[in-house]
């Protein structure tokens, strides 16, 4: 079969898709979802890994909601910096992987966008 995910993506998608996932670091999920809706239907790679992208960082700000309310009683304080790493260690694999071309997929992401 031709499956579109599995051809080579294009370097302006790949560039894009890199785009979506960096800008997880200083936009949160706002910035993927413009890139997934203007994009989703002009690129199989684009909409799969804008996707990601989106699923990652919602599931990035229930993670930073819960420890904000886990600040009340200071394990929050605690929770907030590992987020913060992980959300940018996390978001700088995806961007590599992607520029590469290769499918990336979060370790830990709720899949609300499938």
């Amino acid at each position: 079969m031709n499956d579109p995910v599995a051809q080579t993506p294009s370097n302006d998608d790949r560039n894009l898709a890199m785009l979506a996932h960096l800008l997880g670091i200083v936009s949160g999920f706002i910035g993927a979802l413009i890139i997934w809706l203007i994009k989703k239907d002009q690129s199989a790679f684009i909409d799969e890994q804008g996707k990601e992208a989106l699923n990652f960082q919602i599931t990035m700000l229930i993670a930073f909601v819960a420890a904000g309310i886990l600040m009340l009683v200071l394990i929050g304080a605690l929770l907030m910096p590992l987020l913060l790493i992980a959300n940018l260690v996390f978001c700088i694999l995806a961007a590599l992987a992607v520029s590469k071309g290769e499918h990336y997929r979060y370790p830990f992401a709720i899949r609300l966008l499938k």
